[in-house]
C-alpha cells in the first residue's frame, strides 16, 4: 500500500502524516525534533486561545513564535466569537503560519464552558459565522479539527465536514469520539468513512493510531487522505517516520536507547533556546520522559527518578546513566544537561 501527497490550499504535504495539537507538549523542541526524524509532513501548534492572541500578548508568550525549521506548520486556534477569532487568525498569519485550523473538539471543561472546542459541535451556526469569517479575513488554507459529536444521541461529523466544506476549508480533520467519551472508548473508524463520502475536501483521520499496523487500517477502512498522530508520537516519536517508511514498502526504523538518549539530550538543548526559566524546562522535560517508551526493562524506576528530580541537571543525571551506552566518559566529557 502507498500514500499519495495531498493538496490544502497551495500547500502539497507529502508525507499526508501529521503531528496534532497537544497543549504543554507540541511545542516547538518537540515539533522541530519529530520533524527531523522524517515522515511528518505537517505539524500543528499547541492550541491558542483567540482571546490571548493579542499583539500584547504576543510579547510576553512565545506561543507563536515558529521556527524556520518547522514549516509546513498550522496555527490551531480556540474560540467562540468569529471577530476574535479571524483576528487571531490574522495575527498567525502575520507570525508565518502556513494554514490556520479552528478547534472544534477540545473536551476541556475549562474551554468548552465558554463555548469553544467541542462546545462549537451544540451551535452549527455560530461555528458556520467563525468559519466564513477566518475565511474571508486570511488568504491561507483554514482547516477544520473535530469530534464526532457533544455525545452519543448528537453525532453531527457530517453534518459538520458538509458545512465547513461550504464555509471554504481546505481540509478537516476528525477525531471520532464525542466530547463525553473524552479519550476514553475507541475512536468510531466508520464515521471518517462516513466523512470521506460526504466531501471533496481532504479528511485526516485522528483516533487510536498507535502503530504502523493501526495507520495501514486506517487507511484502508477509512479512506481517508491523511492521518494526525497525537499520543503515540509522544510514547514514540519515531511513529511518523516508521508508518511513512513502512508505506513506501521500506524497513521502518527502529530507534534503539541510545536513539532515544540522543533525542531527549537534542530535546533539552532545543528547550533551552525556548524557555529561559529553568523550572519550566524541568516540567516539560519531565512530562515528555513520563509518555516516552524508553526501550529498557528499568523505565518505570528511571521515570520514578525523573519525577522526584528537583533541577534539571538531577533528571538528566538520571536518564544519563540509565540510557547512555557509556555513562562514565559521558560524565567526564561535561556532555549532561548542558551539553
Amino acid at each position: 500500500m502507498s500514500i499519495s501527497p495531498i493538496s490544502i490550499g497551495s500547500l502539497t504535504l507529502s508525507p499526508p502524516l501529521a503531528l496534532a495539537p497537544m497543549t504543554g507538549l507540541t511545542h516547538s523542541a518537540f515539533r522541530r525534533l519529530v520533524l527531523s526524524l522524517g515522515g511528518c509532513g505537517l505539524v500543528v501548534t499547541e492550541m491558542v486561545s483567540a482571546a490571548a492572541l493579542t499583539p500584547r500578548a504576543l510579547r510576553s508568550h512565545r506561543l507563536l513564535d515558529l521556527h524556520p525549521d518547522e514549516h509546513p506548520i498550522a496555527v490551531q486556534i480556540s474560540g467562540h466569537d468569529p471577530e476574535q477569532v479571524a483576528r487571531a487568525a490574522v495575527l498567525a498569519a502575520e507570525r508565518g503560519a502556513d494554514i490556520v485550523d479552528l478547534n472544534a473538539g477540545c473536551p476541556s471543561r475549562q474551554v468548552t464552558g465558554n463555548g469553544s472546542g467541542a462546545a462549537l459541535l451544540r451551535d452549527l451556526r455560530r461555528l458556520e459565522a467563525i468559519l466564513r469569517m477566518m475565511k474571508r479575513s486570511v488568504s491561507l488554507p483554514v482547516t477544520l479539527k473535530f469530534r464526532s459529536g457533544w455525545d452519543e444521541r448528537s453525532i453531527v461529523a457530517v453534518e459538520v465536514a458538509r458545512l465547513a466544506e461550504s464555509c471554504g476549508c481546505a481540509a478537516v480533520t476528525l477525531h471520532p469520539r464525542t466530547r463525553t467519551q473524552g479519550y476514553a472508548g475507541r475512536a468510531d473508524w466508520s464515521l471518517i468513512a462516513e466523512v470521506v463520502q460526504a466531501v471533496h475536501i481532504p479528511v485526516f483521520a485522528s483516533g487510536d493510531i498507535r502503530s504502523v499496523d493501526d495507520a495501514r487500517r486506517c487507511f484502508a477502512e477509512t479512506g481517508c487522505a491523511g492521518l494526525m498522530v497525537a499520543r503515540a508520537a509522544l510514547s514514540n516519536p519515531w511513529i511518523l517516520a516508521q508508518i511513512a517508511a513502512a508505506l513506501r514498502g521500506e524497513e521502518p526504523p527502529h530507534p534503539t536507547p541510545a536513539d532515544r538518549y540522543h533525542f531527549l539530550q537534542e530535546y533539552v538543548r532545543l528547550l533551552r533556546e525556548e524557555v529561559s526559566y529553568e523550572p519550566a524546562v524541568l516540567g516539560r522535560f519531565k512530562a515528555l520522559v513520563g509518555q516516552m517508551y524508553l526501550g529498557l526493562p528499568g523505565a518505570p524506576a528511571l521515570r520514578q527518578q525523573v519525577m522526584r528530580s528537583r533541577t534539571l541537571d538531577e533528571a538528566w543525571a538520571a536518564v544519563a546513566l540509565t540510557l547512555h551506552p557509556n555513562p562514565l566518559s559521558h560524565w567526564e566529557r561535561g556532555e549532561g544537561a548542558r551539553g
